[in-house]
């Protein structure tokens, strides 16, 4: 079997090819650690602004004290493909009440689950890009991704 030749990527179409991917791609892997061990679980984002992703959790879940106490993580997307995005990023709980009136209102799951926006399992993190790379299928090599327009 003869090895796969991936097409080249333009480096001016990175921030799109990502941006592509993790909209075919929707449901990302989210890595974080507790204590020395590596955790990782699919999840399902309310809201994406580019590359910055706002997950909500419920407060007994294990994510919740892995990221108090480290609030840096990875989230990685895979598409139909095997096109691939890493962002890793840091966790911040929002606490805006304009923007988590946005994201409520937005998903119907959430309010189908848990009813009221002042549930107090309910947290949202917005996990803050810090550096974004992408790969595509077959290439072995991860392109760093510039995390604005421009």
């Amino acid at each position: 079997m003869s090895q796969p030749q991936p097409q080249p990527v333009d480096p001016s179409q990175l921030r799109e090819l990502a941006l592509a991917t993790l909209k075919r791609a929707k449901f990302p892997m989210l890595a974080t650690v507790e204590g020395e061990q590596p955790r990782l679980r699919p999840v399902s984002p309310v809201r994406t602004d580019g590359f910055t992703i706002y997950v909500a959790n419920l407060r007994r879940y294990g994510k919740t004290a892995q990221l108090a106490a480290n609030p840096r993580a990875e989230l990685c997307y895979t598409d139909d493909d095997h096109h691939q995005v890493r962002i890793t990023a840091t966790a911040e709980i929002v606490t805006d009440p304009g923007l988590l009136k946005e994201i409520w209102d937005s998903n119907p799951l959430l309010r189908a689950y848990l009813r009221t926006p002042d549930n107090p399992e309910l947290i949202i993190y917005r996990f803050i890009p810090n550096l974004v790379r992408y790969m595509r299928e077959w290439a072995l090599e991860y392109h760093t991704v510039p995390l604005t327009e421009g």
